[in-house]
């Protein structure tokens, strides 16, 4: 069965993975968010852009990341009640408690 890829308006229809395999896609796609930080080393982000050359399905995917990025920056974070900071303080410190 055929991958199916999502686009959306104003996007092109890419091409499905071509020769370069879906792994290397999913290594490029679990760095993505550290590549828009810079946080990767030159050489890293050198690979990803190859990577991104040729493959669409990744383009796409990174696009939809950084206006999904630039969204969630130009909108206010909603205040927290006493409580939910309560909670959250809480979920952390267990989660810290078992890492």
């Amino acid at each position: 069965m055929a991958d199916r890829v999502r686009t959306y308006p104003g996007t092109r229809t890419p091409a499905l993975h071509q020769g370069h395999g879906k792994r290397n896609c999913v290594k490029v796609l679990e760095r993505l968010s550290a590549y828009l930080d810079d946080e990767l080393s030159g050489d890293v982000c050198q690979e990803i852009r190859a990577h991104l050359g040729d493959c669409p399905n990744c383009e796409v995917f990174l696009d939809s990341l950084r206006q999904t990025v630039q969204l969630c920056r130009n909108r206010p974070s909603p205040a927290l009640s006493k409580n939910d900071r309560a909670n959250l303080r809480r979920q952390i410190l267990k989660a810290a408690a078992t890492a």
